[in-house]
Protein backbone atom coordinates (compact mmCIF):
# COMPACT_ATOMS: atom_id res chain seq x y z
CA UNK A 1 0.00 0.00 0.00
CA UNK A 2 1.19 3.21 -0.91
CA UNK A 3 0.91 5.99 1.47
CA UNK A 4 0.33 9.54 0.90
CA UNK A 5 3.68 12.22 1.31
CA UNK A 6 2.92 13.18 5.08
CA UNK A 7 4.89 13.50 8.49
CA UNK A 8 4.25 11.94 11.83
CA UNK A 9 5.91 11.64 15.35
CA UNK A 10 6.68 8.64 16.93
CA UNK A 11 5.63 9.27 21.07
CA UNK A 12 4.34 6.34 23.25
CA UNK A 13 1.22 7.35 25.64
CA UNK A 14 3.01 6.25 28.72
CA UNK A 15 5.37 9.44 27.74
CA UNK A 16 2.62 12.21 27.74
CA UNK A 17 2.51 14.63 30.39
CA UNK A 18 0.37 14.32 33.60
CA UNK A 19 -0.49 14.02 37.09
CA UNK A 20 -0.87 10.62 37.55
CA UNK A 21 2.65 9.43 37.43
CA UNK A 22 2.23 7.77 33.89
CA UNK A 23 0.76 9.24 30.46
CA UNK A 24 -2.74 8.15 30.02
CA UNK A 25 -5.39 8.17 26.97
CA UNK A 26 -7.15 10.91 28.84
CA UNK A 27 -7.09 14.85 28.03
CA UNK A 28 -2.98 14.92 27.41
CA UNK A 29 -3.85 12.57 24.73
CA UNK A 30 -6.51 14.58 23.44
CA UNK A 31 -4.37 17.48 23.65
CA UNK A 32 -1.44 15.86 22.03
CA UNK A 33 -4.07 15.49 18.54
CA UNK A 34 -4.88 18.80 18.79
CA UNK A 35 -0.92 19.51 18.65
CA UNK A 36 0.04 17.14 15.65
CA UNK A 37 -2.58 18.65 13.90
CA UNK A 38 -1.53 22.09 14.52
CA UNK A 39 2.06 21.02 13.33
CA UNK A 40 0.66 19.89 10.14
CA UNK A 41 1.26 16.35 11.14
CA UNK A 42 -0.58 13.79 9.75
CA UNK A 43 0.63 10.12 12.06
CA UNK A 44 0.91 9.26 15.74
CA UNK A 45 3.03 6.84 15.79
CA UNK A 46 3.15 4.61 19.50
CA UNK A 47 4.40 1.63 20.19
CA UNK A 48 2.62 -1.43 21.74
CA UNK A 49 -0.28 -0.81 23.80
CA UNK A 50 -0.43 -4.14 25.41
CA UNK A 51 0.33 -5.15 29.13
CA UNK A 52 4.04 -4.63 29.81
CA UNK A 53 5.82 -7.26 31.36
CA UNK A 54 9.35 -8.32 32.17
CA UNK A 55 11.15 -4.95 32.32
CA UNK A 56 8.42 -2.83 31.62
CA UNK A 57 9.17 -3.15 27.85
CA UNK A 58 6.30 -2.81 25.17
CA UNK A 59 7.81 -5.80 23.21
CA UNK A 60 7.29 -8.27 26.05
CA UNK A 61 3.26 -8.12 26.64
CA UNK A 62 1.44 -10.38 28.64
CA UNK A 63 -1.09 -10.68 25.72
CA UNK A 64 -0.80 -9.70 22.23
CA UNK A 65 -4.73 -8.94 22.47
CA UNK A 66 -5.40 -7.07 25.80
CA UNK A 67 -4.55 -3.60 26.18
CA UNK A 68 -2.34 -1.57 28.94
CA UNK A 69 -4.68 -1.07 32.01
CA UNK A 70 -1.92 1.70 33.25
CA UNK A 71 -2.92 3.93 30.28
CA UNK A 72 -6.30 3.80 31.84
CA UNK A 73 -7.53 7.76 33.03
CA UNK A 74 -8.53 8.07 36.17
CA UNK A 75 -9.99 11.40 35.64
CA UNK A 76 -12.07 9.47 32.69
CA UNK A 77 -13.34 7.20 35.41
CA UNK A 78 -14.53 10.28 37.34
CA UNK A 79 -16.35 11.20 34.48
CA UNK A 80 -18.20 7.95 33.91
CA UNK A 81 -18.75 7.91 37.61
CA UNK A 82 -16.98 4.90 38.77
CA UNK A 83 -14.48 7.19 41.12
CA UNK A 84 -14.92 10.69 42.62
CA UNK A 85 -12.73 13.75 42.57
CA UNK A 86 -11.53 12.57 46.15
CA UNK A 87 -10.12 9.43 45.09
CA UNK A 88 -7.78 10.32 42.30
CA UNK A 89 -5.70 13.20 44.25
CA UNK A 90 -2.47 12.67 42.52
CA UNK A 91 0.46 10.00 43.81
CA UNK A 92 3.27 11.47 45.19
CA UNK A 93 5.00 9.84 41.95
CA UNK A 94 7.94 11.68 39.64
CA UNK A 95 6.56 13.32 36.73
CA UNK A 96 9.47 13.26 34.67
CA UNK A 97 9.51 9.32 34.17
CA UNK A 98 7.31 6.35 34.99
CA UNK A 99 8.22 4.65 38.03
CA UNK A 100 6.34 1.66 36.97
CA UNK A 101 6.56 -0.42 40.18
CA UNK A 102 4.57 2.67 42.25
CA UNK A 103 2.12 3.14 39.37
CA UNK A 104 1.18 0.11 39.31
CA UNK A 105 0.22 -0.05 42.91
CA UNK A 106 -1.51 2.48 43.20
CA UNK A 107 -3.55 2.50 40.00
CA UNK A 108 -4.19 -0.82 40.29
CA UNK A 109 -5.76 -0.02 43.66
CA UNK A 110 -7.35 2.65 42.19
CA UNK A 111 -9.41 0.43 39.61
CA UNK A 112 -10.24 -2.23 42.38
CA UNK A 113 -12.18 0.85 43.63
CA UNK A 114 -13.78 1.69 40.28
CA UNK A 115 -14.49 -2.07 40.07
CA UNK A 116 -16.37 -2.08 43.41
CA UNK A 117 -18.49 1.05 42.24
CA UNK A 118 -19.48 -0.73 39.09
CA UNK A 119 -19.95 -3.45 41.25
CA UNK A 120 -22.79 -2.01 43.29
CA UNK A 121 -24.33 -0.13 40.24
CA UNK A 122 -26.46 -1.75 37.27
CA UNK A 123 -25.32 1.13 34.46
CA UNK A 124 -23.82 0.26 31.30
CA UNK A 125 -24.13 -3.46 32.44
CA UNK A 126 -25.74 -4.38 29.20
CA UNK A 127 -22.79 -2.75 27.40
CA UNK A 128 -20.39 -4.50 29.81
CA UNK A 129 -21.76 -8.04 28.89
CA UNK A 130 -21.85 -6.99 25.41
CA UNK A 131 -17.94 -6.48 25.49
CA UNK A 132 -17.28 -9.89 27.35
CA UNK A 133 -19.54 -11.54 24.28
CA UNK A 134 -17.79 -10.00 21.72
CA UNK A 135 -13.84 -10.08 23.05
CA UNK A 136 -14.42 -13.40 24.76
CA UNK A 137 -12.37 -15.29 22.48
CA UNK A 138 -8.93 -14.21 24.18
CA UNK A 139 -10.31 -11.76 27.23
CA UNK A 140 -11.73 -15.55 28.65
CA UNK A 141 -8.17 -16.78 28.78
CA UNK A 142 -6.49 -13.67 29.40
CA UNK A 143 -8.90 -12.88 32.74
CA UNK A 144 -8.07 -15.93 34.33
CA UNK A 145 -4.64 -16.01 33.05
CA UNK A 146 -4.63 -12.70 35.08
CA UNK A 147 -6.13 -13.81 38.15
CA UNK A 148 -4.23 -16.82 38.24
CA UNK A 149 -0.86 -14.57 38.04
CA UNK A 150 -2.23 -13.00 40.87
CA UNK A 151 -3.49 -15.70 42.94
CA UNK A 152 0.17 -17.34 41.99
CA UNK A 153 2.19 -14.23 43.62
CA UNK A 154 2.68 -12.68 40.20
CA UNK A 155 4.68 -15.77 39.20
CA UNK A 156 4.94 -17.03 35.54
CA UNK A 157 2.39 -19.35 34.77
CA UNK A 158 5.21 -22.13 33.90
CA UNK A 159 6.21 -21.92 37.52
CA UNK A 160 2.44 -22.59 38.71
CA UNK A 161 1.11 -26.34 39.59
CA UNK A 162 0.84 -28.52 36.97
CA UNK A 163 -2.99 -28.73 37.22
CA UNK A 164 -3.11 -25.03 36.40
CA UNK A 165 -0.24 -24.71 33.85
CA UNK A 166 -0.96 -27.65 31.73
CA UNK A 167 -4.51 -26.83 31.79
CA UNK A 168 -6.23 -29.20 33.48
CA UNK A 169 -9.78 -28.93 32.43
CA UNK A 170 -11.31 -29.90 35.98
CA UNK A 171 -8.49 -27.63 37.43
CA UNK A 172 -9.14 -24.81 35.78
CA UNK A 173 -13.17 -24.94 36.21
CA UNK A 174 -12.39 -25.12 40.13
CA UNK A 175 -10.22 -21.51 39.34
CA UNK A 176 -12.61 -19.60 37.60
CA UNK A 177 -15.45 -20.71 40.43
CA UNK A 178 -12.61 -19.57 43.60
CA UNK A 179 -11.30 -16.57 41.37
CA UNK A 180 -14.71 -15.38 39.58
CA UNK A 181 -14.46 -11.50 41.15
CA UNK A 182 -10.81 -11.41 40.06
CA UNK A 183 -11.69 -12.93 36.81
CA UNK A 184 -14.55 -9.61 36.23
CA UNK A 185 -12.43 -7.21 37.78
CA UNK A 186 -9.83 -7.97 34.83
CA UNK A 187 -12.45 -7.73 32.03
CA UNK A 188 -13.71 -4.62 33.82
CA UNK A 189 -10.41 -2.84 33.30
CA UNK A 190 -10.24 -4.44 29.72
CA UNK A 191 -13.69 -2.98 29.08
CA UNK A 192 -12.31 0.68 30.51
CA UNK A 193 -9.34 0.38 28.57
CA UNK A 194 -10.87 -0.27 24.91
CA UNK A 195 -13.48 2.26 25.61
CA UNK A 196 -11.09 5.06 26.31
CA UNK A 197 -8.75 4.13 23.14
CA UNK A 198 -12.14 4.22 21.39
CA UNK A 199 -12.98 7.55 22.55
CA UNK A 200 -9.18 8.88 21.97
CA UNK A 201 -9.10 6.96 18.38
CA UNK A 202 -12.40 8.64 17.36
CA UNK A 203 -11.14 12.49 18.36
CA UNK A 204 -7.77 11.39 16.69
CA UNK A 205 -9.78 10.95 13.19
CA UNK A 206 -11.52 14.04 13.94
CA UNK A 207 -8.62 16.26 14.13
CA UNK A 208 -7.52 14.58 11.01
CA UNK A 209 -4.45 12.27 12.73
CA UNK A 210 -4.32 9.08 12.75
CA UNK A 211 -2.62 6.57 14.71
CA UNK A 212 0.02 3.97 13.98
CA UNK A 213 0.27 0.84 15.69
CA UNK A 214 2.77 -1.79 16.70
CA UNK A 215 2.91 -5.06 16.30
CA UNK A 216 5.99 -7.25 18.27
CA UNK A 217 6.69 -10.40 16.20
CA UNK A 218 7.00 -12.26 18.91
CA UNK A 219 4.46 -12.89 21.66
CA UNK A 220 6.20 -13.17 25.96
CA UNK A 221 6.81 -17.14 27.02
CA UNK A 222 4.89 -15.38 30.28
CA UNK A 223 1.73 -14.58 28.52
CA UNK A 224 -1.61 -15.32 28.41
CA UNK A 225 -1.27 -16.24 24.34
CA UNK A 226 1.65 -19.14 25.25
CA UNK A 227 -0.16 -20.48 28.32
CA UNK A 228 -4.03 -20.80 26.30
CA UNK A 229 -2.29 -21.99 23.07
CA UNK A 230 0.98 -24.02 23.79
CA UNK A 231 0.24 -25.83 20.60
CA UNK A 232 1.28 -22.70 18.62
CA UNK A 233 4.68 -22.52 20.31
CA UNK A 234 7.73 -24.55 20.21
CA UNK A 235 7.42 -25.87 23.68
CA UNK A 236 8.43 -28.90 26.14
CA UNK A 237 5.90 -31.14 27.70
CA UNK A 238 6.20 -28.92 30.72
CA UNK A 239 5.36 -25.93 29.25
CA UNK A 240 9.39 -24.77 28.76
CA UNK A 241 10.72 -23.28 25.57
CA UNK A 242 12.84 -25.72 23.42
CA UNK A 243 14.31 -22.94 21.52
CA UNK A 244 13.88 -18.99 21.83
CA UNK A 245 13.91 -15.93 20.19
CA UNK A 246 16.82 -13.54 19.16
CA UNK A 247 19.36 -11.57 16.65
CA UNK A 248 22.82 -12.61 16.36
CA UNK A 249 25.70 -9.82 17.04
CA UNK A 250 25.08 -6.99 15.13
CA UNK A 251 25.49 -3.09 15.67
CA UNK A 252 23.93 -3.12 19.22
CA UNK A 253 25.51 -5.90 20.83
CA UNK A 254 28.32 -8.35 20.33
CA UNK A 255 27.33 -11.10 21.49
CA UNK A 256 23.73 -10.49 19.61
CA UNK A 257 20.49 -9.67 21.75
CA UNK A 258 18.76 -12.71 23.26
CA UNK A 259 14.85 -11.72 23.46
CA UNK A 260 13.71 -14.61 25.46
CA UNK A 261 10.59 -15.11 23.47
CA UNK A 262 9.33 -18.37 22.70
CA UNK A 263 9.13 -19.62 18.29
CA UNK A 264 6.47 -19.58 16.95
CA UNK A 265 5.08 -23.55 15.56
CA UNK A 266 4.70 -22.62 11.96
CA UNK A 267 3.14 -25.94 10.90
CA UNK A 268 0.81 -25.68 13.19
CA UNK A 269 -0.15 -22.73 12.48
CA UNK A 270 -0.15 -23.44 9.07
CA UNK A 271 -2.56 -26.13 9.39
CA UNK A 272 -5.68 -23.65 10.41
CA UNK A 273 -4.70 -20.99 8.12
CA UNK A 274 -3.07 -18.90 10.59
CA UNK A 275 -5.97 -18.54 12.40
CA UNK A 276 -4.02 -17.18 15.63
CA UNK A 277 -2.22 -14.15 13.53
CA UNK A 278 -5.52 -13.68 11.98
CA UNK A 279 -7.23 -12.68 15.03
CA UNK A 280 -4.33 -10.66 15.93
CA UNK A 281 -4.40 -8.25 12.64
CA UNK A 282 -7.77 -7.92 12.91
CA UNK A 283 -7.76 -6.74 16.43
CA UNK A 284 -4.80 -4.42 16.44
CA UNK A 285 -6.34 -2.90 12.80
CA UNK A 286 -9.79 -2.05 14.91
CA UNK A 287 -7.48 0.20 16.98
CA UNK A 288 -5.31 1.41 14.35
CA UNK A 289 -5.00 3.14 11.12
CA UNK A 290 -1.40 1.51 9.80
CA UNK A 291 0.60 -1.05 11.95
CA UNK A 292 4.21 -1.00 12.21
CA UNK A 293 5.69 -4.94 12.40
CA UNK A 294 8.10 -4.76 14.18
CA UNK A 295 11.50 -7.51 13.04
CA UNK A 296 10.17 -8.15 9.84
CA UNK A 297 13.19 -10.08 9.03
CA UNK A 298 11.83 -12.49 11.14
CA UNK A 299 8.77 -13.17 8.40
CA UNK A 300 11.67 -14.82 6.48
CA UNK A 301 13.90 -16.33 8.80
CA UNK A 302 14.07 -16.71 12.58
CA UNK A 303 17.23 -16.50 14.61
CA UNK A 304 16.51 -19.79 17.23
CA UNK A 305 18.81 -19.90 20.42
CA UNK A 306 18.81 -22.86 21.93
CA UNK A 307 16.73 -22.22 25.54
CA UNK A 308 19.04 -22.12 28.02
CA UNK A 309 21.85 -20.12 26.28
CA UNK A 310 22.97 -16.71 28.05
CA UNK A 311 23.60 -15.01 24.53
CA UNK A 312 22.41 -15.02 21.27
CA UNK A 313 25.86 -16.29 19.39
CA UNK A 314 25.32 -19.87 18.92
CA UNK A 315 21.66 -19.40 17.02
CA UNK A 316 20.05 -20.46 13.79
CA UNK A 317 18.57 -18.66 11.47
CA UNK A 318 15.51 -21.20 10.54
CA UNK A 319 12.88 -20.45 7.47
CA UNK A 320 9.66 -19.10 8.39
CA UNK A 321 6.81 -19.52 5.86
CA UNK A 322 5.46 -15.46 6.08
CA UNK A 323 4.91 -15.40 2.76
CA UNK A 324 2.22 -18.17 3.04
CA UNK A 325 0.87 -15.95 6.23
CA UNK A 326 0.69 -12.52 4.37
CA UNK A 327 -1.25 -14.50 1.68
CA UNK A 328 -3.46 -15.49 4.32
CA UNK A 329 -4.02 -12.09 6.05
CA UNK A 330 -4.21 -10.21 2.79
CA UNK A 331 -7.14 -13.06 1.71
CA UNK A 332 -9.33 -12.69 5.08
CA UNK A 333 -8.67 -9.16 5.68
CA UNK A 334 -8.14 -7.24 2.42
CA UNK A 335 -5.11 -4.51 1.97
CA UNK A 336 -2.61 -4.14 4.99
CA UNK A 337 -1.75 -0.76 5.91
CA UNK A 338 1.33 -2.37 7.07
CA UNK A 339 5.05 -0.62 7.50
CA UNK A 340 7.83 -3.34 7.56
CA UNK A 341 10.85 -2.75 10.43
CA UNK A 342 13.50 -4.08 7.79
CA UNK A 343 16.46 -2.69 9.93
CA UNK A 344 19.37 -5.27 10.73
CA UNK A 345 20.64 -7.88 8.55
CA UNK A 346 18.51 -7.79 5.56
CA UNK A 347 18.39 -10.53 2.91
CA UNK A 348 17.43 -10.12 -0.83
CA UNK A 349 14.29 -12.59 0.29
CA UNK A 350 13.63 -10.04 3.26
CA UNK A 351 13.13 -6.87 0.41
CA UNK A 352 11.74 -9.75 -1.96
CA UNK A 353 8.82 -10.32 0.97
CA UNK A 354 8.28 -6.82 1.53
CA UNK A 355 7.80 -5.95 -2.13
CA UNK A 356 5.82 -8.70 -2.74
CA UNK A 357 2.77 -7.26 -0.68
CA UNK A 358 3.79 -3.85 -1.01
CA UNK A 359 5.24 -3.09 2.29
CA UNK A 360 6.99 0.42 2.60
CA UNK A 361 10.59 -0.29 4.29
CA UNK A 362 12.52 2.02 6.96
CA UNK A 363 15.75 3.82 6.97
CA UNK A 364 17.08 5.39 9.71
CA UNK A 365 19.29 8.66 9.64
CA UNK A 366 21.84 8.09 12.60
CA UNK A 367 22.57 4.85 10.53
CA UNK A 368 23.51 6.58 7.40
CA UNK A 369 27.58 8.14 8.73
CA UNK A 370 30.80 6.84 9.32
CA UNK A 371 30.62 5.09 5.50
CA UNK A 372 30.55 5.51 1.93
CA UNK A 373 27.85 7.08 -0.07
CA UNK A 374 25.94 4.42 -1.44
CA UNK A 375 24.24 3.74 2.28
CA UNK A 376 20.76 3.12 2.32
CA UNK A 377 19.99 5.14 5.36
CA UNK A 378 21.18 7.92 3.64
CA UNK A 379 18.24 10.43 2.41
CA UNK A 380 20.00 10.42 -1.36
CA UNK A 381 19.38 6.92 -1.43
CA UNK A 382 15.89 6.70 -0.45
CA UNK A 383 13.11 5.60 -2.56
CA UNK A 384 9.51 6.92 -2.03
CA UNK A 385 7.60 3.89 -1.02
CA UNK A 386 9.85 4.72 2.50
CA UNK A 387 9.37 5.71 6.17
CA UNK A 388 12.03 7.71 7.33
CA UNK A 389 13.23 8.44 10.74
CA UNK A 390 16.10 10.23 12.68
CA UNK A 391 15.95 7.61 15.14
CA UNK A 392 14.03 5.38 16.65
CA UNK A 393 12.62 4.24 20.53
CA UNK A 394 15.81 2.10 19.81
CA UNK A 395 18.27 4.81 19.53
CA UNK A 396 19.93 7.67 21.19
CA UNK A 397 18.33 11.33 20.61
CA UNK A 398 19.28 13.13 17.62
CA UNK A 399 21.46 15.37 20.16
CA UNK A 400 22.65 12.36 22.15
CA UNK A 401 23.78 10.58 18.80
CA UNK A 402 25.89 12.90 17.55
CA UNK A 403 27.64 13.84 20.95
CA UNK A 404 28.88 10.10 20.90
CA UNK A 405 30.38 10.05 17.61
CA UNK A 406 34.32 9.65 16.92
CA UNK A 407 35.65 12.61 15.04
CA UNK A 408 35.41 10.81 11.33
CA UNK A 409 31.75 10.56 11.56
CA UNK A 410 31.13 13.40 13.24
CA UNK A 411 32.22 15.12 10.42
CA UNK A 412 31.09 13.29 7.63
CA UNK A 413 27.75 13.85 9.29
CA UNK A 414 27.93 17.54 9.54
CA UNK A 415 29.36 17.72 5.68
CA UNK A 416 26.40 15.57 4.50
CA UNK A 417 24.07 17.61 7.13
CA UNK A 418 25.46 21.24 6.28
CA UNK A 419 25.32 21.66 9.95
CA UNK A 420 27.23 23.31 12.23
CA UNK A 421 26.11 20.84 14.99
CA UNK A 422 24.35 23.68 17.19
CA UNK A 423 21.39 22.14 16.15
CA UNK A 424 22.04 18.29 14.65
CA UNK A 425 18.26 17.56 15.56
CA UNK A 426 16.46 20.53 13.34
CA UNK A 427 19.36 19.49 10.70
CA UNK A 428 18.88 15.85 10.58
CA UNK A 429 14.65 16.62 11.17
CA UNK A 430 14.86 18.86 7.32
CA UNK A 431 17.06 16.58 5.59
CA UNK A 432 14.10 13.76 6.08
CA UNK A 433 11.34 16.64 5.35
CA UNK A 434 13.26 17.07 2.31
CA UNK A 435 13.90 13.85 1.19
CA UNK A 436 11.30 11.67 -1.17
CA UNK A 437 10.57 9.39 1.38
CA UNK A 438 6.91 9.37 1.26
CA UNK A 439 6.43 9.05 4.96
CA UNK A 440 8.62 10.97 7.48
CA UNK A 441 8.34 10.23 11.20
CA UNK A 442 10.35 12.12 14.06
CA UNK A 443 10.66 11.40 17.78
CA UNK A 444 9.41 13.74 19.82
CA UNK A 445 12.48 13.98 21.87
CA UNK A 446 14.17 15.33 18.66
CA UNK A 447 11.34 17.43 18.06
CA UNK A 448 12.41 19.17 21.43
CA UNK A 449 15.98 18.99 20.61
CA UNK A 450 16.60 16.71 24.01
CA UNK A 451 19.62 14.77 24.92
CA UNK A 452 20.45 11.36 26.03
CA UNK A 453 18.44 11.19 29.10
CA UNK A 454 15.59 11.27 27.20
CA UNK A 455 16.09 8.21 25.36
CA UNK A 456 13.66 5.77 25.25
CA UNK A 457 15.12 2.04 25.22
CA UNK A 458 18.77 0.51 24.93
CA UNK A 459 18.96 -2.55 23.71
CA UNK A 460 20.26 -5.48 25.76
CA UNK A 461 19.98 -3.68 29.02
CA UNK A 462 17.33 -4.86 31.30
CA UNK A 463 16.85 -1.68 33.12
CA UNK A 464 16.33 2.57 33.14
CA UNK A 465 14.06 1.97 29.74
CA UNK A 466 10.41 2.83 28.75
CA UNK A 467 10.49 5.57 31.69
CA UNK A 468 10.96 8.93 29.86
CA UNK A 469 8.12 11.37 30.07
CA UNK A 470 7.65 14.96 28.57
CA UNK A 471 7.13 17.83 30.31
CA UNK A 472 4.26 20.10 30.35
CA UNK A 473 3.78 22.54 28.01
CA UNK A 474 7.41 21.19 26.11
CA UNK A 475 5.44 21.07 22.59
CA UNK A 476 4.52 24.80 22.66
CA UNK A 477 2.92 26.77 20.20
CA UNK A 478 6.14 28.27 18.56
CA UNK A 479 7.60 24.60 18.04
CA UNK A 480 3.84 23.62 16.42
CA UNK A 481 4.06 26.34 13.93
CA UNK A 482 8.16 25.90 12.89
CA UNK A 483 7.27 22.32 12.21
CA UNK A 484 3.70 23.22 10.29
CA UNK A 485 5.94 25.23 8.38
CA UNK A 486 8.31 22.59 7.31
CA UNK A 487 5.31 20.44 6.32
CA UNK A 488 4.13 23.09 3.76
CA UNK A 489 7.57 23.64 2.74
CA UNK A 490 8.05 20.35 1.75
CA UNK A 491 4.67 19.04 0.15
CA UNK A 492 3.73 16.82 3.19
CA UNK A 493 0.81 18.85 4.82
CA UNK A 494 -1.97 16.85 6.40
CA UNK A 495 -4.37 15.27 3.47
CA UNK A 496 -7.20 14.93 5.86
CA UNK A 497 -9.42 13.42 2.69
CA UNK A 498 -7.00 10.22 2.22
CA UNK A 499 -6.99 7.08 4.75
CA UNK A 500 -5.12 3.80 3.91
CA UNK A 501 -8.16 1.50 3.61
CA UNK A 502 -8.87 -2.11 5.95
CA UNK A 503 -11.22 -4.24 6.33
CA UNK A 504 -11.01 -5.97 9.88
CA UNK A 505 -12.29 -9.43 11.04
CA UNK A 506 -13.57 -11.01 14.25
CA UNK A 507 -11.87 -14.69 14.99
CA UNK A 508 -13.52 -16.39 17.57
CA UNK A 509 -10.51 -18.64 18.37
Amino acid sequence: MRFPRAAGILLHPTSLPGRFGIGDLGDSALEFCSQLAAAGQTYWQMLPLGPTGYGDSPYQSLSAFAGNILLISPESLVGDGWLTADEILPPDLPTDRVDYAAVTEWKEKLLHTAFSAFEKSQDRRDEFGSFCGSEAYWLDDYALYRALKSSNGEAAWFQWSDGLKLRDQTTLDEARSQQSREIHFHKFCQWQFFRQWRLLHEHAAATGIKIIGDIPIFTALDSADVWARRDLFKLNTDGGPIVVAGVPPDYFSKTGQLWGNPIYNWDAMLSDDFAWWRARFAATLKLVDLVRIDHFRGFVSAWEVPAGDQTAENGQWVEVPGRELFTALGRHLGELPVIAEDLGAITPEVNALRDEFGFPGMRILEYGFGGDAYNRDLPHNYEPHTVAYTGTHDNDTAIGWFASLDEKTRTHASRYLVSTGDEINCDMIRSLYASVADTVIIPLQDILGLDSPARMNTPATTSGNWQWRMEPGSLDPDICERLSELTVLYGRERKDAVSPGRAVERQEG
